[in-house]
């Protein structure tokens, strides 16, 4: 930025002085009457009678005054600002009714909770056409081909799009009618056409069931039978051929049509007739009340087991968590990744996003290798110098990029990220202090944590704007009231301030599908949801999870690990007599402690090739790798997931 210097004729009085202090007040942005009042204190204390004219100044004089007058001025109007936190934040949360055990957020006028954002957006089918009549013809979804820009489709052709698929998919009858109680199922990665297909869901009335790789195929089948899903939705043929080889098997007798994205063979449509199922791509295929089932998400529990949770639509307008859903409310572009996770950070960069929605081990990975990349002891000192001068200004509210800092040290971290990053949301699993600190410096970005399950509709406490401080997950959302409850065997007690944590209010979940039981388990007669984890109240308001009631973690990625399950499986390994699985929602992997059968190591280890005593054995690392591709083939034979398999074992 250039800075010109004017000279002012100072044969003025004090009066006029003023005047000229005072026209640099403006109407809306810039300097106020505070900054106003910052340069008066700048003045020296003159007698009522004094006046400019009175002085007899050199013409140097005059200019060097008026250059240090416009660079006083210039420095009050662009020096950075601190963000202006929404309420006290030492007091970020109040007792409901008296009762400092149940809390609720302090930005609302009283106990009453907020069921909407905007009253004209009460559904999610609502939120899309408010974003629709902001932005109209402005970019709405995003997409892109290897080495190429991105394409986007505009909020009045992804509106159309879904209106002709919604109802394409009824003149196809591969539905019977369209009413919330008929569930749809989605089987794809993230991409354009799945938004597509959730808004004609959205459109006619019908609930969204997302199916995952992750979930396996155990899990799929069960969903697909105890939904009694009819239709499903894929991206590739494969995909597609795995559902109908159920089918095929009898395992999902109600599945009669597969719609796909991608190009679909002759020899797959004629497989579908072969078994009942229609195929067809999708270029050939009323609004809903806030009642209405919305999306039906599965959750695994503490045993492993996938439940079944439905929720409303009036829960999905609550659900933060929804980054989609949320950006759509406000007319805004969401960018797709190629389906390809090699290639995500190209895509950032190509994207350059301002907001960016990430999970704790995306963050982690991102600060190990700014860590990774600095190997010198002089730039390594140089890095944490700047990162503490970052962190002083975040201490006095003070986000920003463009200091000298950000210039000289964090201009590439940044631009890793597009550059125009603005707003990270973080949660899913919990992250580290020291990582979330030391990135709200590095990025100079406004960095959020929240926290919540899929039963609350994602997110129930949020981080406060102008709250930098790390080692919390915020204060409850307006939309949910948050307690705490004893928990007399684990010595948790709610008078104490820790106790499992609770959540009450709209963006709490129906139940579970066709499970009174274990919805009666999770809901109580008063409608709070038991959520498991075990939390704290902290002297400003803010919420704690130190604990977790049940023997299940999370980790870094946000998987809830149940370890006697795992535990289970190893130990049908032959030279394992007893196995102790762990991990830590810091890390994205488990470790595993192994006690060799003493009656068959020794000769399982020789038939490898190894020879020595029981205690050798167990130190031998050649030893450690066999036990441990042992486990891991185990594991693999009986269904775990990629994240349920230990990483290390120690004999």
């Amino acid at each position: 930025m250039e800075v010109c210097f004017f000279c002012f004729s100072f044969s003025v009085s004090a009066m006029q002085m003023q005047e000229w202090l005072r026209s640099l007040r403006p109407s809306g942005d810039g300097v106020g009457k505070s900054e106003v009042l910052d340069i008066r204190s700048l003045l020296p204390s003159l007698p009522s009678s004094f006046s400019f004219s009175s002085l007899s100044l050199s013409s140097p004089s005059l200019i060097g005054l008026g250059a240090v007058a416009s660079l006083t001025v210039y420095w009050l109007v662009t020096r950075p600002r601190p963000i202006r936190p929404p309420c006290d934040l030492q007091a970020q949360s109040v007792p409901v009714q008296g009762d400092s055990c149940c809390r609720r957020s302090a930005l609302l006028k009283d106990d009453n909770l907020l069921d909407f954002y905007h009253e004209d957006t009460k559904t999610v089918y609502d939120v899309f056409q408010r974003g629709l009549r902001i932005a109209g013809e402005g970019p709405c979804l995003g997409f892109r081909k290897p080495g190429e820009p991105y394409q986007w489709i505009s909020y009045k052709e992804v509106a159309e799009r879904a209106q002709v698929l919604g109802s394409g998919l009824l003149a196809k009858r591969c539905l019977i009618q369209p009413n919330s109680n008929q569930f749809v199922g989605i089987f794809a990665q993230n991409r354009a056409e799945w938004t597509i297909a959730e808004l004609a869901c959205y459109t006619f009335s019908m609930a969204v069931v997302p199916l995952y790789d992750t979930l396996g195929l155990e899990a799929i089948v069960h969903i697909l039978k105890l939904a009694e899903i009819s239709l499903v939705i894929c991206d590739q043929e494969e995909k597609a051929a795995c559902l109908m080889g159920n089918k095929e098997k009898g395992l999902t007798p109600a599945l009669s049509c597969l719609v796909l994205f991608n190009p679909v063979s002759t020899a797959l449509v004629e497989r579908g007739k072969n078994c009942g199922v229609e195929v067809l791509h999708l270029s050939q295929i009323m609004p809903p009340q806030p009642q209405d089932l919305a999306v039906v998400c599965f959750t695994s529990g503490t045993t492993g087991t996938i439940h079944f949770i439905f929720q409303n639509i009036l829960n999905l307008q609550m659900e933060f968590m929804s980054e989609h859903v949320t950006m759509f409310c406000h007319g805004a572009r969401v960018g797709f990744y190629q389906g390809d996770i090699s290639l995500l950070m190209d895509d950032i960069k190509t994207l350059k996003p301002t907001f960016f929605p990430v999970v704790p081990r995306i963050i982690n990975r991102i600060y190990d290798k700014i860590l990774g990349s600095v190997t010198s002891p002089l730039r390594r000192a140089i890095l944490h110098y700047a990162v503490r001068r970052k962190q002083a200004e975040l201490s006095s509210g003070i986000v920003r990029n463009n200091s000298v800092w950000d210039r000289l040290v964090f201009n590439k971290i940044q631009a890793s990220l597009g550059g125009n990053v603005r707003f990270i949301l973080t949660a899913s699993a919990p992250i580290s202090p020291t990582v979330l600190s030391f990135l709200r410096a590095a990025l100079g970005c406004l960095i959020f944590e929240g926290y919540g399950q899929t039963e609350c509709t994602a997110g129930c406490t949020f981080s406060m704007p102008g709250d930098w401080s790390a080692g919390h997950v915020g204060a409850p959302l307006p939309c949910a009231r948050v307690k705490l409850t004893d928990i007399p065997d684990m010595n948790y007690y709610a008078k104490n301030g820790k106790g499992e944590i609770c959540v009450q209010g709209p963006s709490v979940f129906q139940g579970y599908l066709h499970d009174q039981e274990r919805t009666a388990e999770a809901l109580d007669s008063e409608g709070w949801l038991h959520t498991g984890d075990v939390g704290q109240w902290l002297p400003n308001g803010t919420l704690q999870i130190i604990d977790r009631k049940k023997h299940i973690f999370k980790l870094s990625q946000g998987e809830y690990i149940a370890p006697e399950k795992i535990e289970n499986v190893y130990m049908r390994c032959v030279p394992v007599l007893q196995v102790f699985v762990h991990g830590e929602h810091l890390q994205s992997y488990l470790i595993g402690i192994v006690v060799p059968d003493p009656e068959v190591f020794v000769g399982w280890v020789k038939g490898k090739g190894i020879v020595g005593s029981y205690e050798e054995l167990c130190q031998n690392p050649d030893v450690k790798k066999a036990v441990l591709e042992d486990m891991t083939a185990v594991g693999k034979e009986a269904g775990l997931k990629s994240f349920e398999q230990v990483k290390h074992a120690q004999c």
